[in-house]
This record gives C-alpha cells, sequence and structure tokens, in this order.
C-alpha cells in the first residue's frame, strides 16, 4: 500500500455499449456502460442514481428487469442486483455480443453463434442455461430483436446480410429471410404488428414486413457509413429515428415516405443507441462521445430541439486544476471543451459556456467545432476574485490571445487578452497574481506582459534590454508564476534561462542559467521554491530569493509531464510518460514513494486539503482520483505506507469503488470492509517516547470541566420558575419535580401505614447504600492494576456528571478531624483518585482531558487534601511527576519552535 490508493474515476457518461431502458412505476430509468462498470440515471433529470461495481472486463452488452442488471464481459454474464453482484452465469465460450431480455428469460448471443436462454427467478443460486440454439456456421449475428407479438420467437440479423427468426421454445429456424447484400447493423420492431426497420452497412433502411416478407419502404442516408441505431415514435406521429456512424440523427416520416429533418451534429461520434419515450414526443441518443443527449419534438416545424444532455470529455484532458477548495476540478481536454466536475455531487459537473456556440453555427452554416477555442495547453484561476470579474485565464494551442472565463457564471469573459499585438505569436503561459487582479502571458516570441482582469487592458511589458531583440526571452516562454506579495514574477525561457523581476516596476532583477533546455516549472508561493524540469529529466528546486539550487531529485526514465507540489510545501509530486508516479520530500531531500500504472499520467493536482490527488492519463477521457493515505490513515510515520525508492505497481482508480470480482457474498464483504477500515483507525500501543497522547475527546467537553461554573452563571434561569397551578381541593396531589399535577390515589389505612415503614426502612438502609457506578469502577480498575476501563467511563460522561461524581466525595462534617482515613470512604475515595492521576500523568495518556480533570478535583478537593497528612503525601508525588513530564512536553515544544525558526530563516 502507497501513500495515493485508487478512489474512483469521474467524468465519464457512457461507452459505446447499446444503453438499456426501463420504467419503474412513473419514473424511467437507463443503464448505460462506463468501460467495467455501468450506471443507472433517472432520465427525468438525467441524474445519477447507481453506480454498479467493477466487473472483470469491458462491458459488452446490458438488460435490465426491476432491480436486476445483466451485463455480458467477456464470455460471462454478471447478473447484479442494484449494486451487487449475486450471480455470474459462466456457459459461452466466445465473447457474448448480444443480450435480450425475454419475458422471463434473458436471450445472450457470442461471436460463434451460440445462443443461450436462462431463467433470471430463483437467480441467488448458481444456474444453468434452460436451453441452447446453435446458429448457422456462416451465419454471424450482429443484432436481435422480439417482434411484438411473435410467442417465443426472435429475429436475428447477421453480419452476412441475412435474417433469421428462431422460436426459442422449439429451438429451431422458422424462416430466413435473404437481406440485401449489405451487413445488418441494427433492426428494432415497430409499434405496428408484423413491421420492423433494419439498417445495413451500406447507409440504407429498410422496412419490412416480415410475415409476408415485403419490403414497404427504404430510405438512404446522405452521409456515409452503416446505420448504427432505429427507433420509433409511439406517441401517435409516424416517426422513426435513424442513427450513423458519422453522429448524424436523420427523422423520417413514414407516411409521407420522406426525410422530416436531420440533427447534424447530434453528437461528435457513432450513435450507439436511440430510443423514443413511450407515448411521449421525447428521443434520447447515445454515443461514444461520452454523451447521452434527449430531444424533444414540440416546434412548429416539426425539428427536435435539445431538451437535457450529460457529458464528459470526449478527448483525453490535457490540463486540471482543483478549484473551490477541493470541491471542483477544472479540465481542460483534446476536445476543445474546458469543463467543471464536482468531486462530491456528480449533478453539478458542466460545461462552460463559449457564448452561443450553436447558434452561430447554424447561422454561419459551419460546424460547431469550427466555431469552438482550440484546445487549452495552460490555464491559471484564482478564487479570491470569482465574485468581482474574471477569475480564470486560458491559452490555447496555436492562439496568440488568451481568454478569460467568469468561473461564476460558467461563461466566457468579454475580454480578449492580446499580448504583443504588433508581433503576434502563439501564448504559451499564464499565470494570475495571488491578489486576483492581474493576469502575466508569455508568448511563443519571448515576449512577457501583464493585463488587468477587471478590465482587459495590458499594464505593461517585461523587457530585457539585454536580449539581442526587445523582449523578455529570448525564444519561447516556457512559464511564468508571480510570489504570494506581488513582489516578483519569475519566468523561465526554453533555452534554460531563468529570470526574477520586479512586479511592479517590471524590472530585470536577476537571471540564472540551468544549462540545459526547461520544458516546465512550478512556482510554490507560500515557501518560494521553484521547480523546474529540463530534458535531462532531473527535478531541480531553486530558491528565487538566494538565487542558487537547493534540492535535485533524480528517479524518471522517460520524459516528465507534469510537477505538483503540495499545500504545505513538503511533498513534490511528480508524473513521467515511464506510467510513474513519485513523491518526493523537500526536506528531507529524497523519494518517499513511487506508484507505477499501466497507463502513463499526462497531468496531476493535489487538492489544498491534500486529501485527494487528481490524475489524467493518456487515451483516457475520464479524471481520476486518488486518496491520500497519510490523511485517513492512523499510521504515525510515513514511512509505514510509503514504499521508499522501490516502485508499486497499482491499477488505475475505476468508476465503481466496489471489486465485484473479489466479493460472493456482498453482506460478507461489506462487514469485511468495515473491519478493515476499523482496525486501521486503531490506536499504535506503542508511545514515542517523552510525548503525550491526547484523549482525541471534542475540545468542548474538557475545556467545559474548567469553566463549569461560568457555564452555570451563564446558563442561570433570569426569572424565578412559576408555581404550578394548584388542583382543586378535592382532589389529593402529590408535588413533582416537572411541575405537572400528579393526582394521589386514595389509600387505605393500611396502605399509608406500609408507606410510612418503607420509608423509615430506606432510611435505614441508606447508611449501607453500594458505592456509585463511578467508584464501582474506580476500584475494579485500581485491583486489576489498569485504568483504561475507569478512562473510558469518565471520557463518557458529561461535564456536568462528572463534576457531580466528584462532588458526591466531598466531606461534610469537617468538625471531627482526627478520624481516620479508614474510617471515611470519601478519603479513601480521594486517595484512589490520586492514585489513578499519579499513573496516568506518568503513562502519557489523555495528557490534556487528566490535567482538566485534575484541575477540577483540586478544586473541589483541595482543602481536604491540605487537611489530611496522608493525602498530602500522594499529592507532592502528583506535582513531582507532573514537573517531570511537563519540562519534557516543554523542552520539545521549544525544539519545535526552533526548527520551525530555522526552517523559515533558512535559505535552501
Amino acid at each position: 500500500m502507497g501513500i495515493f490508493e485508487p478512489y474512483r474515476a469521474i467524468g465519464y457518461i457512457t461507452s459505446g455499449v447499446p444503453f438499456s431502458v426501463q420504467r419503474l412505476g412513473t419514473e424511467t430509468f437507463v443503464t448505460v456502460s462506463v468501460g467495467k462498470a455501468f450506471q443507472v440515471y433517472n432520465c427525468a433529470k438525467l441524474t445519477l442514481v447507481l453506480v454498479g461495481p467493477q466487473l472483470g472486463k469491458k462491458i459488452r452488452a446490458l438488460a435490465s428487469y426491476r432491480d436486476y442488471t445483466f451485463a455480458a464481459y467477456g464470455n460471462e454474464i454478471a447478473v447484479v442486483r442494484r449494486a451487487h453482484q449475486v450471480a455470474t452465469w459462466s456457459a459461452h465460450n466466445a465473447k457474448v455480443n448480444s443480450l435480450l431480455l425475454f419475458g422471463e428469460h434473458v436471450l445472450s448471443v457470442d461471436v460463434e453463434g451460440n445462443m443461450f436462454i436462462w431463467a433470471f427467478k430463483g437467480i441467488d443460486q448458481p444456474s444453468a442455461p434452460v436451453g441452447h440454439i446453435m446458429l448457422d456456421d456462416k451465419f454471424s449475428p450482429s443484432c436481435i430483436v422480439h417482434p411484438d407479438t411473435y410467442l417465443n420467437k426472435v429475429l436475428l440479423g447477421s453480419q452476412e446480410g441475412s435474417l433469421q427468426l428462431w422460436n426459442i421454445s422449439t429451438k429451431k429456424k422458422i424462416y430466413e429471410f435473404k437481406g440485401w447484400n449489405s451487413s445488418i447493423s441494427s433492426c428494432v420492431s415497430s409499434p405496428a404488428l408484423d413491421v420492423i426497420a433494419v439498417g445495413c452497412a451500406d447507409g440504407k433502411i429498410h422496412v419490412l414486413n416480415i410475415r409476408y416478407d415485403e419490403e414497404l419502404v427504404t430510405f438512404s442516408h446522405s452521409t456515409r457509413g452503416a446505420v448504427t441505431a432505429l427507433s420509433f415514435s409511439t406517441d401517435g406521429q409516424p416517426l422513426l429515428a435513424s442513427g450513423g456512424s458519422s453522429g448524424v440523427i436523420s427523422i423520417w416520416n413514414l407516411e409521407k415516405r420522406r426525410l422530416q429533418s436531420v440533427i447534424r451534429e447530434a453528437h461528435d461520434c457513432s450513435i450507439i443507441s436511440l430510443h423514443f419515450f413511450a407515448n411521449e414526443p421525447v428521443l434520447m441518443s447515445s454515443s461514444a462521445d461520452n454523451s447521452i443527449k434527449m430531444w424533444i419534438f414540440d416546434t412548429s416545424d416539426g425539428d427536435p430541439r435539445l431538451l437535457r444532455f450529460r457529458s464528459g470529455h470526449s478527448a483525453p484532458p490535457l490540463c486540471i486544476r482543483f478549484y473551490a477548495n477541493g470541491r471542483h476540478i477544472l479540465s481542460a481536454g483534446q476536445d476543445r471543451a474546458f469543463r467543471l466536475f464536482s468531486v462530491i455531487q456528480d449533478q453539478q459537473s458542466r460545461e462552460l459556456s463559449q457564448r452561443h456556440v450553436s447558434k452561430r453555427a447554424k447561422k454561419l452554416r459551419v460546424k460547431e467545432e469550427e466555431i469552438k477555442l482550440k484546445p487549452v495547453i495552460a490555464f491559471d484561476c484564482a478564487e479570491i476574485r470569482e465574485r468581482d470579474w474574471c477569475n480564470v485565464v486560458t491559452c490555447h494551442m496555436d492562439t496568440a490571445q488568451a481568454y478569460v472565463w467568469r468561473l461564476q457564471n460558467f461563461v466566457l469573459g468579454e475580454h480578449i487578452l492580446n499580448p504583443c499585438p504588433e508581433n503576434p505569436t502563439p501564448v504559451k503561459a499564464c499565470a494570475i497574481s495571488a491578489c486576483g487582479n492581474f493576469a502575466v502571458l508569455g508568448t511563443a516570441g519571448g515576449w512577457i506582459e501583464r493585463f488587468n482582469l477587471q478590465s482587459g487592458i495590458s499594464r505593461g511589458s517585461y523587457l530585457d534590454m539585454s536580449e539581442r531583440r526587445s523582449c523578455a526571452h529570448d525564444g519561447e516562454v516556457i512559464g511564468v508564476a508571480c510570489d504570494s506579495t506581488n513582489t516578483l514574477m519569475i519566468s523561465a525561457g526554453y533555452s534554460g534561462d531563468i529570470k526574477v523581476w520586479d512586479f511592479k516596476g517590471r524590472e530585470l532583477k536577476s537571471k540564472w542559467e540551468i544549462g540545459c533546455s526547461v520544458v516546465k516549472i512550478v512556482y510554490h508561493r507560500p515557501n518560494g521554491l521553484l521547480a523546474t524540469v529540463a530534458d535531462d529529466l532531473i527535478i531541480c528546486l531553486f530558491d528565487v530569493v538566494a538565487l542558487r539550487m537547493v534540492r535535485k531529485f533524480e528517479g524518471h526514465t522517460d520524459r516528465i509531464t507534469d510537477l505538483c507540489f503540495s499545500e504545505d510545501g513538503k511533498w513534490l509530486l511528480s508524473s513521467s510518460m515511464d506510467g510513474s508516479l513519485r513523491i518526493w520530500d523537500v526536506i528531507l531531500a529524497r523519494q518517499i514513494d513511487a506508484l507505477q500504472v499501466d497507463v502513463s499520467i499526462t497531468a496531476l493536482c493535489l487538492s489544498p486539503n491534500m486529501d485527494v490527488l487528481a490524475t489524467t492519463h493518456v487515451d483516457q477521457n475520464g479524471v481520476y482520483l486518488w486518496v491520500n493515505q497519510a490523511m485517513f490513515s492512523g499510521a504515525s510515520n510515513v514511512d509505514s505506507y510509503a514504499s521508499g525508492k522501490e516502485v508499486v505497481s497499482v491499477k488505475l482508480p475505476s468508476v465503481s469503488s466496489m471489486e465485484s470480482s473479489q466479493v460472493e457474498d456482498s453482506d460478507k464483504a461489506v462487514v469485511n470492509h468495515l473491519e478493515s477500515k476499523e482496525a486501521s483507525f486503531t490506536t499504535p500501543d506503542q508511545q514515542i517516547p517523552d510525548l503525550v497522547t491526547l484523549s482525541l475527546l471534542p475540545k468542548s467537553q474538557w475545556q467545559s470541566l474548567i469553566n463549569l461554573d461560568i457555564i452555570k452563571v451563564r446558563n442561570k434561569p433570569i426569572e424565578p420558575p412559576k408555581k404550578p397551578e394548584k388542583a382543586p381541593f378535592f382532589l389529593p396531589s402529590v408535588p413533582s419535580l416537572s411541575g405537572e399535577i400528579l393526582f394521589n390515589p386514595s389509600k387505605t389505612a393500611n396502605e399509608e401505614k406500609d408507606t410510612k415503614v418503607n420509608e423509615v426502612e430506606n432510611k435505614r438502609r441508606e447508611s449501607d447504600m453500594p458505592p456509585s457506578q463511578f467508584l464501582q469502577h474506580l476500584q475494579s480498575s485500581m485491583e486489576m492494576k489498569n485504568f483504561s476501563a475507569f478512562t473510558d467511563y469518565i471520557k463518557g460522561l458529561s461535564p456536568s456528571t462528572l463534576d457531580m461524581e466528584l462532588r458526591m466525595l466531598q466531606i461534610i462534617d469537617d468538625d471531627d478531624d482526627q478520624q481516620e482515613p479508614d474510617e471515611r470512604p470519601e478519603l479513601f475515595s480521594i486517595e484512589l483518585l490520586l492514585d489513578y492521576f499519579i499513573h496516568e500523568i506518568s503513562c502519557r495518556n489523555n495528557f490534556e482531558f487528566i490535567q482538566a480533570v485534575i484541575r477540577l478535583f483540586l478544586k473541589i478537593h483541595g482543602e481536604t487534601i491540605r487537611r489530611q497528612s496522608r493525602l498530602q503525601d500522594k499529592a507532592r508525588k502528583l506535582l513531582d511527576i507532573q514537573s517531570t513530564v511537563w519540562q519534557g512536553v516543554d523542552k520539545l515544544f521549544q525544539s519545535a519552535r526552533c526548527m520551525v525558526t530555522f526552517l523559515s530563516n533558512s535559505q535552501f
């Protein structure tokens, strides 16, 4: 186990597997696959309601029935009830491509032509298929559909272009349709009896009457590519929706037998699934571009409009950054989208608007890709001015301007920052000042310019007169950074020169050469350290004030892709194309952990709270989250969970945090998981010498013991309590503590006599009362020489209850001072408490809580201890141990303060 453990992946909506739609009551749900797991969305607002378990391989087909989801992966089929896998069907010897829910059975078809029939009643027990059909040798199944009202019959399409009608009850082929000499890619049943629609690879759609083997109408896509999805409308409109491999959705009017409308840029990739909702003018579509969209037909011209959608990156993200104290992640990808992902609530994720891209593209009759900004290569953000003006600056690929974004409104800003308009070159680096007022931009031509974010006006450029031409660097600017007080601005050039500028005066203060080309810099504002990456794969740390190198880290064997400091500046994280993620300790100047992943990391960022690490990877469209074990485990030292120089292979986080392949009984798995978590949070038995351990109680609980008198005075009622109303004189009543009127039933003379006898008996027994639970725990702990049970007991008491228990031991009759302690049980209990305090202070356990209890104890029983010589000896022993322990703790505090002062004043 390393410092960072896989948690989950975000940003995945759907993959290239057809979805499954079902209706439960008044709600409609859609089940989609995301790699090795599946997700269930509520179609009312496309909100995520369930994430399935992680399966062994990628899902190839889906089917759903009520609480059950059937997912085909590899040669097996997983049966999942809600989020727990309850069974696995294994009968296929080849990959399963299709699943069909057929009444109380599930049909599965593999690539070799085997069709198995499964019954899912009594699904919790291991089951075998109830039937098996072997298709023809020259028939490669590509799709399967059940025509309505056709009892026990299914229709299968093939890659050879033919269709076959099979009876699954008799396991016989009924009829074979010759087809159209083109591979069949999709087929769907229509609301009209005996009519189906068949989509072919040549872009044609054939509407066929299967009773008479008669073709009714044929449609042809204007765009090239196969017909990948089909769906009939069931709300009374004679419409057929078809999707192609080019991402275009076509709407066909069956009555007029012509094309009614086209959604040209419905998706960026091939359409995977289409579905018209029952008796609603709403069409749902999904694509391999990681998006689900819903279209509604409510316009006057009959054209559909986008109703709602959920989408993620359709291409791998390039840059990520935590935002809003770690609750959100800003992500920019190769798909020209700038997105905001929520780490906590998936519904809050969204794409930042680029101001009416769809309307402008439709008006200019061009594609949306031509209107959108080019992919972001670098960006910076500042939360301090979020409500005032634009607080995000982005640099785009091969673009001579930088753009600003107003993150409060999730929209592109009104200003465009154009550095050096006389000689425009692409902007390569950007940084926002700590105050959030200024943005500094660096270009490929070596120009650095500062802009005001509120107005978008240039506030001057940084020029080095020693260069051959009037600019900041002789070559491309790799990175820029600002310190926390707007005093210094640091810039790095590709040729290896790093320069420190006066932020306000824009004058060059100092510079130094690294000796080789610089590819990336990261600056940590609190400690003033600058991390640089060069072509020699060495990470160097510089003190920009002292102008010298203070650390050097080596270990990567391929191009370093990203760097990140922890918020406290103690760790430096680096990723490389060699697939490794390395954590370097800045203070100790060594590597403390290293992870190896299957897919190389392209960008990384650590949250401000240092609890979550976000990474992006090559050819992966999602953002992967890792949890910091140093924040959540009970280990007292980093070395206990860090691997040091050893590189540990780790799998990428999954969409689902539950690994179903390792779980056979879900309830047992949950119990084991909780037990393992509970075990990991136990306090270590070995205590570091000369240190103290705290009680981990809330601060208010032990502070209330000290200030209990003040709290009582503050809570004293302002008005005197009101006298309760009297009951009528003819009704006997008894007083009560609550003030309510309690009626006293009439008693006979014998009962009254028995009551008096009982009262006398109770008074007689008062002198021989058993000890309280407080004293029982104290005495038993003293006998066993182990006070842990007594400590746990008093830690569970409220401050007022503990105060009452200590006051119950108070000496009331102080006149007889010569009485022996053995004759006074209170003095014996006080002596036991003193022994308890001596033991706890010497063990240095529950330090702050014991100090508060001792203060309260001396406040109550200090006078009694002063009068008893035997108790005075115990008190002196307690004072000596307290002084010794406190001197050791204070000495350590002084050493720690000196170390902090030395580190803050040192020039490393």
